[in-house]
C-alpha cells in the first residue's frame, strides 16, 4: 500500500482543510463538496485525511463493520455475540464514476432467493465505507440515480436494497466527500443541498506558495516514506486534536443568541428549506469543539455560513456561487446577542481556539459581459428594417464594425417547451427523449446480457413453469434455473447532445434583436441543464464559423461564451452548418449512444462566397440524410418576412419556430412536426 501524502504538508487551501477536519470531528455535518479547477490537490487532500481518522473497533468477521459496543440489530451478518472485537484503520472507499447500482448498494443473488428463499447478499461500496470515508471524484459526472441513492444513504445512515419482495438493510454512516470541476457540468440544486459544506479551490497565484507546492511534491515523489516521516509529529498532533474535539463536541453549547444568528442569516440569504439552518448549527458547534471551546461564538456562525450557504443560494446554473460577506456581517451584527459572544473578538479572525486561518486562494470570478453603451449611435440598431449590415458604405465600415463587435447582453430567460429527439434511444440517463434505460416503466422482458439487474418476475415464472415436471419438482417451491431468469426492459428518458448553431452575422446584429436571440438561447440552455444534456455551441459570422464551445456537460461554460459573443459581418450559413456537422461526426465516435438535437438560431439569410444560398442548402441536406433531429429558431423580424428560415428547416428535415412561438403552447406540436417532416421526406 502506497504511503499517502501527509495532510499537514498541504500548502494553502485553508478552507478545504478546515471543511474536511470539521467533518472528521462531526460526521453529522453532512460531508463536503469540493469545487475547483483541475490540479488543485482536491483528491490528495481527501486521501490524506483518511490517515488522520482514529482507528475503528469492529465486530470480528462482520462484513458491515458493526460497532462491538452497539452492534446493529438488523445487520445481515447478525445477530452478533458478545466479544470477538477487533480494531482496524478507518477506510477510504472510492466510488468510480462508471460504477453500477449493484456495485454501490450491493447485490442479491436473485436465483437463490427465488429457488431457496435465501437472502444471499453481497455487500457494496456503501457497506465498505461504513464508519469511514466515501470519496466520489467527479461527482457531477455520476449518474443521477446513483447520486440519489448515495445521498439518501448518507442522510438516513442506512442502505436499503429492495428486489422483488426481498429486502436487505444495513447501516451506512460515512463521511461523504465529493469533488468536481464545474467546467464539466453542475449538480442539480437539490443534490447540491444534500452536501453539508462546500468549498471553492483554485491554484495560488503567489509565486512563493507555488514554489513550495512543487518543492514538497517532488520531495514526496522521490521518497514518499521519508517525506511522510518528516511530517509524522505534525500528523500525530493533528490526529490527537481530532480525537479531543470529538470528545468535547457533546459538551458544546449552542446558545439562543447564536441560534438566532443562524436562522437570521439563512433567512437573509433566502435559502430554501431548513437543511441550511441545521447544517450551520452543526458546523458552528464543530468549529467551537475544534477551537477547544464549549460555547459557540459569532465567529463560528460566520465561518459556518461561509462553508454551508454558498451552494444553497444558486437559483439557476448561471448564478455564481458565493456569499456577500458585507451582507453577512451586517446580518450577524443586527442579530447579535451578548450571550455566547465576546465583543473583543474579531469576527474575521481565527478565534481563540486556533482554528486554521482562512483566506486561501479564491476561485476567480467570471467577469461580467460588457454592458451596452447608452450613448451608442442609432446606427447600432440598423438591421431592424431587414437590410444587410455589410451593405454599409466603405466610409461607414470602420465605425459600423466597431459597433458590431461589442457584445450584447441577453434578455431575461424564459421557460421553454420541451424539444426532443423522435424515436427510442439508448443514451445516458436524462430527461429529454424517450429511451431504453435501467430505470423507468417496465415495457417487456428479455434474457439477461451479463449480470441480472432488474428481474421481470412474471416472465421468469412463465419461462420456468413448463419445465417443473422434468426438473423433478416435488414440493411447493418453484425450481428456477439460470436460463429461466428474465431481465426487465424499461423505458425512461435520456439526455441528448443539444448543439446550438447561432448566427452572429450582421443581419442579426440589431441590438434589440440580438438581445432577444441570446435570451432565447439562454432559455434553451437552462432547459438543457434541467434535462441533463450535453451542449455545444457553433457560431458563424464574417467569413467562417467556429466552435465556440465543444460538446460539454457544463451549461455554465456555454452561457459564458454566449454572453460575450460578438456580432457583425457577412452570413456564412453553409460554413456554420458544415462545422456543426463535423462536430457531430466527431462526437458520434466519442459517445455513439447519445443522440443529437441541432438547434439553428438564424433568420435564414446566407451571404458571402459563391452561390451562398445553394451551398447552404446542400449543407443542410446532410443533416436530413443522416436523420439528425433539428429545429430552426426563426429570428427574422420586420414587416416583410422572406421565410428563409422555414426553407432552411425543410432542407434540414426539421421544423421552424419563431422566437415568439418558443414561448407559446403552439410549440407543443413541434416534435410531431419534426417527425412528420422526416416521414414525408422518407416517403
Amino acid at each position: 500500500m502506497s504511503t499517502p501524502y501527509p495532510f499537514t504538508a498541504l500548502v494553502g487551501q485553508d478552507d478545504l482543510r478546515l471543511a474536511l477536519l470539521l467533518n472528521a470531528v462531526s460526521p453529522a455535518v453532512g460531508g463536503v463538496l469540493v469545487r475547483g479547477e483541475k490540479g488543485t490537490a482536491k483528491s490528495t487532500a481527501v486521501r490524506a485525511l483518511s490517515a488522520l481518522l482514529p482507528q475503528v473497533p469492529v465486530v470480528a468477521g462482520c462484513r458491515f463493520s458493526c460497532d462491538p459496543a452497539a452492534p446493529d440489530p438488523a445487520c445481515p451478518d447478525g445477530p452478533h455475540e458478545a466479544g470477538g472485537a477487533s480494531v482496524r484503520d478507518a477506510r477510504m472507499v472510492e466510488l468510480p464514476v462508471g460504477a453500477s447500482e449493484d456495485r454501490l448498494v450491493g447485490a442479491l443473488d436473485i436465483e437463490r432467493a427465488l429457488a431457496e428463499g435465501v437472502k444471499a447478499f453481497e455487500p457494496g461500496l456503501l457497506a465498505d465505507a461504513h464508519r469511514g470515508i466515501l470519496y466520489v471524484d467527479e461527482v457531477n459526472l455520476l449518474h443521477d440515480h446513483l447520486v440519489d441513492l448515495l445521498l439518501d444513504a448518507a442522510a438516513m445512515g442506512a442502505s436499503y436494497v429492495e428486489r422483488e419482495g426481498v429486502s436487505v438493510r444495513h447501516a451506512a454512516r460515512f463521511l461523504l466527500v465529493g469533488t468536481m470541476n464545474p467546467e464539466e457540468g453542475e449538480l442539480r440544486p437539490q443534490l447540491l443541498d444534500r452536501f453539508g459544506l462546500t468549498v471553492e479551490v483554485a491554484a495560488s497565484r503567489e509565486t512563493d506558495q507555488r514554489v513550495e507546492v512543487v518543492r514538497r511534491r517532488l520531495a514526496y515523489d522521490d521518497d514518499a516514506e521519508g517525506f511522510a516521516a518528516r511530517w509524522h509529529e505534525d500528523e500525530s498532533a493533528l490526529r490527537e486534536r481530532i480525537v479531543a474535539a470529538r470528545a468535547l463536541l457533546p459538551r458544546v453549547r449552542l446558545g439562543d443568541g447564536a441560534l438566532r444568528q443562524i436562522a437570521a442569516t439563512c433567512a437573509a440569504f433566502e435559502v430554501d428549506g431548513m437543511r441550511a439552518d441545521i447544517v450551520m448549527a452543526r458546523t458552528a458547534t464543530a468549529l467551537a469543539a475544534w477551537a477547544g471551546r464549549e460555547d459557540v461564538l459569532a465567529e463560528d456562525v460566520r465561518q459556518a455560513a461561509l462553508l454551508a450557504l454558498p451552494h444553497r443560494r444558486r437559483r439557476n446554473p448561471f448564478d455564481a456561487p458565493g456569499l456577500d460577506e458585507d451582507k453577512l456581517d451586517d446580518t450577524l451584527e443586527q442579530n447579535g446577542d451578548d450571550e455566547g459572544t465576546d465583543g473583543d473578538d474579531d469576527p474575521d479572525g481565527p478565534g481563540g481556539g486556533g482554528v486554521p486561518p482562512q483566506g486561501g486562494p479564491e476561485a476567480p470570478e467570471t467577469p461580467d459581459a460588457p454592458a451596452p453603451d447608452a450613448h451608442d449611435s442609432p446606427a447600432d440598431d440598423s438591421g431592424l428594417d431587414g437590410k444587410q449590415d455589410d451593405d454599409a458604405s466603405p466610409a461607414q465600415a470602420p465605425a459600423a464594425a466597431a459597433a458590431e463587435q461589442q457584445a450584447v447582453g441577453a434578455s431575461e430567460p424564459f421557460r421553454t417547451k420541451m424539444l426532443s429527439v423522435p424515436g427510442l434511444g439508448e443514451g445516458a440517463a436524462g430527461r429529454r427523449s424517450r429511451a431504453r434505460t435501467e430505470h423507468g416503466r417496465t415495457t417487456g422482458a428479455r434474457r439477461p446480457q451479463g449480470a441480472l439487474t432488474k428481474l421481470h418476475l412474471a416472465a421468469t415464472v412463465q419461462a420456468a413453469a413448463p419445465h417443473q415436471r422434468a426438473r423433478g419438482r416435488s414440493g411447493r417451491g418453484l425450481v428456477v434455473r439460470r436460463d429461466d431468469l428474465r431481465q426487465a426492459t424499461r423505458e425512461g428518458r435520456e439526455g441528448n447532445l443539444v448543439l446550438f448553431v447561432v448566427d452572429a452575422s450582421g443581419s442579426m446584429a440589431a441590438r434589440k434583436r440580438m438581445s432577444a436571440v441570446k435570451g432565447a438561447v439562454l432559455s434553451l440552455l437552462l432547459d438543457a441543464y434541467q434535462r441533463r444534456d450535453k451542449v455545444g455551441l457553433v457560431t458563424f459570422r464574417g467569413a467562417d464559423a467556429e466552435v465556440a464551445l465543444p460538446p460539454t456537460s457544463s451549461v455554465d461554460a456555454a452561457a459564458a461564451r454566449l454572453e460575450t459573443l460578438p456580432t457583425g459581418g457577412r452570413t456564412p450559413l453553409a460554413a456554420g452548418l458544415l462545422r456543426a456537422h463535423e462536430v457531430l461526426r466527431v462526437e458520434r465516435l466519442r459517445d455513439p449512444a447519445r443522440r443529437p438535437l441541432v438547434v439553428v438560431v438564424t433568420d435564414g439569410r446566407a451571404t458571402g462566397g459563391v452561390e451562398p444560398v445553394a451551398t447552404a442548402g446542400r449543407a443542410a441536406r446532410l443533416f436530413g440524410a443522416a436523420n439528425i433531429a433539428s429545429v430552426v429558431v426563426d429570428c427574422e423580424s420586420g414587416p416583410v418576412r422572406l421565410g428563409l428560415a422555414g426553407q432552411l428547416a425543410g432542407e434540414l428535415g426539421g421544423t421552424a419556430v419563431t422566437l415568439d412561438e418558443l414561448r407559446a403552447e403552439s410549440i407543443a406540436g413541434l416534435v410531431k412536426d419534426v417527425q412528420g417532416h422526416r416521414m414525408r421526406s422518407v416517403a
